[in-house]
Parts: structure tokens; C-alpha cells; sequence
């Protein structure tokens, strides 16, 4: 199967990107990062990430089935003991250094508390405080630029990719379910007038969320369109 080309505000936004176009999970995915991107600092000078990807090619033989490994399983005993794991602690500790620098230089006082876990490979950033409006942004701009430069931070030395979620406030799952009302009342528009509605652009995680809430809807479709950072959903009838 082909390579295609991919685009995403991170590196994990356009493997998510990717993942929904070839209709695979992450690990029946292969692909190789082209440019890692860069939002710029708090959103500013963004330039989105670029990934190449494709289904990974399953070979049959004897009737057992191999998945082609992204690694050779054969690799030097002297290069895997090259590379040692980044502790949690280690891992918590430069976060939250890195955060209260930034925060620092931007003379607010903020919490920081980052709980990386193992088995979801996942660091969890929670900050609190009492101007959690400006670090939020408009629609979670800054919120997202915090939590690129933090995957940045986690996964420099890291072995495999370690996604982030850096929150405040729960924002995150408001922001969620505004979406997921949003999507609801486009769609009773849409139904009503017979006019295809177009969103405003979103990333990647968001516009999953609108695909998602609108999936089992047996009127309208979902489909996305234009190119990163401005691509955006439309919600159109079945036909």
C-alpha cells in the first residue's frame, strides 16, 4: 500500500489524522515523521506537523500471519543497552521545571501538577491557579501550545511517544461536550434547511469529536475539508 501524506497541529494529532483515513489503530500503523512541526510560542508563527503513513503490509506464510516490525528484532545487545529508559520521576520533575520557568517568564503564578503513567505511556499535566482564562486561550489556543512544547519536553529523550494532556479547570471535557452539543444543533439545521454547514477549522482531536457525535446519525454525514491548520468539518445530508 502507498504512503500518504499527513498533516496534523502535532506529531500525535497527524498520526490520529492518519489512523481515521486508513481506518486502522495506531499499531497497524506505519509512518515516518517528514517535519515535526512547530506552534510557535502560545500559538504564535504555528507550522503544522507532516507525517508519511500507511496500513502496516501483514505477510502470510505457513498460515501464521507476521506484521512487518518497525524495528528490527535483531538489533545489537551493545545498542539497546545505548538506550536507557527516562525514569517517571525524571520525567515529572522536567515538566514541571519546564512549566514553572515558562509560567515564570510570563509572571503569573501557576500549579503544576504532572503524573506520568507507565501503562498509558501518557503525561498528565493539571495546572490551577487564579488567571486560568489567559493560560486557556481563545478555544484552547495557549492551552494546546502549552501542551505541544511539553511533548516536546517528555519525548526529546524518550524511547517510544509519549502522549500529553496538559488541562485546567476540566476544560477538556467541556470543551468536549460544547462540541458534542454544537454538532447536535448544526445538524438539526442542517436537516431543517437541507444546506450542507461548514465548522470553523479545528484540530484534529476536535473534529473527531464533531465526526464522532454525529457517527449513528441516520440523516446527516460528516467530512473533512481543507488543509492544515485550516481544516475544518462539514456536515452535509445523506443521500
Amino acid at each position: 500500500m502507498d504512503f500518504i501524506e499527513v498533516t496534523g497541529k502535532t506529531v500525535e494529532d497527524a498520526i490520529t489524522e492518519a489512523c481515521r483515513k486508513l481506518t486502522v489503530t495506531s499499531d497497524h500503523l506505519e509512518y515516518e515523521v517528514i517535519d515535526k512541526g512547530n506552534t510557535g510560542f502560545l500559538g504564535f508563527n504555528s507550522k503544522p506537523a507532516i507525517i508519511k503513513a500507511r496500513a502496516k503490509v501483514e505477510i502470510v506464510e505457513d498460515e501464521e500471519v507476521f506484521v512487518k516490525p518497525e524495528v528490527s528484532l535483531y538489533a545489537s545487545d551493545e545498542k539497546k543497552e545505548s538506550v536507557k529508559p527516562v525514569s517517571k520521576d525524571k520525567l515529572e520533575q522536567d515538566v514541571t521545571k519546564f512549566l514553572l520557568d515558562v509560567f515564570k517568564a510570563m509572571k503569573m503564578e501557576v500549579n503544576v501538577k504532572a503524573v506520568y503513567s507507565e501503562k498509558d505511556v501518557l503525561m498528565d499535566v493539571e495546572l490551577s491557579g487564579d488567571e486560568m482564562g489567559v493560560l486557556i486561550g481563545k478555544r484552547g489556543q495557549t492551552l494546546d501550545s502549552l501542551q505541544y512544547l511539553v511533548s516536546l519536553v517528555v519525548n526529546k529523550e524518550a524511547q517510544n511517544y509519549i502522549r500529553v494532556k496538559v488541562d485546567t479547570e476540566d476544560y477538556r471535557r467541556r470543551r468536549k461536550a460544547t462540541l458534542e452539543n454544537l454538532a447536535k444543533n448544526l445538524a438539526y439545521k442542517v436537516k431543517r434547511t437541507k444546506r450542507p454547514v461548514s465548522l470553523e477549522p479545528m484540530n484534529p482531536y476536535e473534529r473527531r469529536i464533531i465526526h464522532s457525535a454525529l457517527q449513528n446519525d441516520r440523516y446527516v454525514t460528516t467530512h473533512s475539508e481543507g488543509e492544515e491548520p485550516y481544516r475544518r468539518v462539514v456536515i452535509t445530508l445523506k443521500k
